[in-house]
């Protein structure tokens, strides 16, 4: 086993690999007597090889065989992939701050708003920035694919600019107040 997260007892999961996009997939194979028996040192079914797009030999289970892949491997983490939920987590706890001196009867302008807008707001525009790289490059992953789930991304990342533009404009109208 190469992940030095895996126990004993916990079953297995393979990686999908990518796969070339062809005009017919092969029908699944009949399941055969060797097919089913767990495969040594491991906690399931053995899995058929299928070759990927980069000529390495990526294993499905039969259930999956044929049918198109459900997700694209991630080429490059982003910027922020490691501090992505710590900084999350002080925008989330700044914006429920905020929140509750507001619906506490505290102005717009208060100091502590003030304060927790300036603080969770450029991080929130750094995380989500960083979010709509990630969207980004899977879309762009996904088109030689299946195209309409990469045109799908696309909106996505149409969306979150515009949220993101909405969400500079209300830290200023914050900090302004």
């Amino acid at each position: 086993m190469d992940d030095e997260r895996w126990e004993p007892g916990m079953p297995v999961l393979d990686r999908q690999g990518p796969r070339t996009v062809t005009a017919s997939p092969a029908p699944p194979a009949a399941p055969t007597a060797a097919a089913s028996p767990a495969a040594p040192g491991t906690n399931g079914p053995a899995r058929a090889a299928v070759p990927d797009s980069h000529g390495a030999t990526a294993t499905l289970p039969p259930s999956l065989q044929g049918l198109p892949p459900r997700s694209v491997p991630e080429v490059a983490p982003t910027p922020l992939q490691r501090q992505y939920i710590n900084l999350s987590v002080i925008v989330l706890i700044c914006g429920a701050i905020a929140i509750t001196a507001l619906e506490l009867g505290a102005a717009l302008g208060s100091p502590l708003v003030k304060l927790c807008v300036l603080i969770a707001a450029p991080l929130l525009v750094v995380t989500t920035a960083d979010a709509v790289l990630r969207i980004w490059r899977s879309a762009w992953a996904w088109m030689p694919v299946d195209r309409g789930k990469g045109l799908f991304r696309l909106a996505w990342v149409a969306v979150s600019i515009i949220g993101l533009t909405a969400l500079v404009l209300a830290s200023v109208v914050v900090l302004l107040a």
